[in-house]
C-alpha cells in the first residue's frame, strides 16, 4: 500500500442530495444488485460526509447488507465527516442511526483493510482539476481495486445535482458506458450538460468529436419535440430520446430510465475521435 493516499485533493463543497441522481444509478445497477458483497466508496466525498450518508440510505433500501466507506485525502475533512457520523450514531439526525457508513483517508489507491473489493467505487466531481490526459492513469488506478463484475462510476455534476454526467468504467480499467441525467423541469436545452461533461469529455464538445454530434443532435429532437411540452418536459424528452435511437444512435436502457431524464449509451459512441 503506498505510504500517503494517490491524488489532489478535491477543492469543492458538498451539498446536500447534490449526488441523488447517481444514487439512483448505483443503486439500480447489476455491478450493486448482484454483487456477493455490496460494498461502496463514495470517494472524494467533500467538505461534508452528507453525499455518503445519503448514499447508504438509498443503497440499503435496495440491499439492506449494503456497506459504504467515504474517501478523502484530507485528514481534516475525515475528521469532519467522523464528527457528523457520530452525531448519527446518536439519533440527532435525519439519518438511521445504525447507518451502515464509515470514514477514512485514502485517494485513488483505495485503502480497505482485510483485502476487501469494493462493488462500486464513486468519484463524482473528483477529477476537474485534472489534466485530460492523467484521466485513464486515474480509471486504471481505481479500477484495479474493483471486486470482479463491480463498477468505477466517475463524473460532474452542478451544485445542485440538476445536470450531471458519468463513464462507467469496468475493472479492467475500460470505460463502457456515459450516462447523462437531467432534471427536467424548466429544463431549456438537454445540451447544457456539456457544461458538466467528465473530464474525459468536456474538452471533446467540438465539431468533429462524437459527444458533440451528440449533444448537436439531442437539442435538435428537443427543439422538435417541442409540441410535447403540451404533455409535460417527461413527454418531450421521451420524444427526443426515440428520435436518437431511431436515427440510429445506440442508446441504451428503456422508457423507465429515459423518464428519469437519463440518457445512456456505449462509450464507442461518444469516444473521443
Amino acid at each position: 500500500m503506498p505510504p500517503s493516499p494517490i491524488g489532489r485533493p478535491t477543492r469543492g463543497t458538498t451539498g446536500t442530495n447534490r449526488l441523488r441522481r447517481n444514487d439512483r444509478w448505483i443503486a439500480s445497477s447489476a455491478a450493486f444488485r448482484t454483487a456477493s458483497d455490496p460494498l461502496v466508496v463514495d470517494l472524494g466525498y467533500g467538505a461534508s460526509g452528507v453525499t455518503a450518508f445519503e448514499l447508504a440510505t438509498r443503497l440499503t433500501k435496495v440491499r439492506p447488507d449494503a456497506e459504504v466507506i467515504g474517501f478523502e485525502l484530507d485528514p481534516e475533512r475525515v475528521a469532519t465527516a467522523r464528527g457528523q457520523l457520530d452525531e448519527v450514531r446518536l439519533g440527532r439526525t435525519s439519518f438511521s442511526p445504525a447507518l451502515p457508513v464509515a470514514f477514512a483517508r485514502g485517494g485513488f489507491e483505495v485503502p480497505i483493510a482485510g483485502g476487501r473489493r469494493p462493488a462500486v467505487i464513486r468519484a463524482m466531481n473528483v477529477l476537474r482539476q485534472y489534466d485530460e490526459e492523467d484521466v485513464r492513469d486515474a480509471w486504471r488506478t481505481m479500477s484495479a481495486r474493483l471486486s470482479p463484475g463491480g463498477m468505477l462510476c466517475e463524473g460532474t455534476c452542478d451544485e445542485i445535482g440538476r445536470i450531471a454526467s458519468w463513464v462507467d468504467v469496468m475493472p479492467d480499467g475500460d470505460p463502457v458506458r456515459l450516462t447523462v441525467s437531467l432534471r427536467l423541469a424548466e429544463l431549456e436545452h438537454p445540451g447544457i450538460v456539456a457544461e458538466r461533461l467528465p473530464k474525459a469529455l468536456i474538452h471533446r464538445n467540438v465539431p468533429g468529436e462524437r459527444i458533440h454530434d451528440l449533444l448537436v443532435t439531442l437539442d435538435r429532437e428537443w427543439d422538435r419535440a417541442a409540441p410535447m411540452s403540451t404533455f409535460g418536459a417527461t413527454q418531450r424528452f421521451l420524444a427526443a430520446v426515440k428520435a436518437l435511437k431511431e436515427q440510429g444512435w445506440p442508446v441504451l436502457g428503456d422508457r423507465s430510465r429515459w423518464r428519469l431524464g437519463e440518457l445512456t449509451v456505449p462509450w464507442d459512441a461518444v469516444a473521443p475521435a
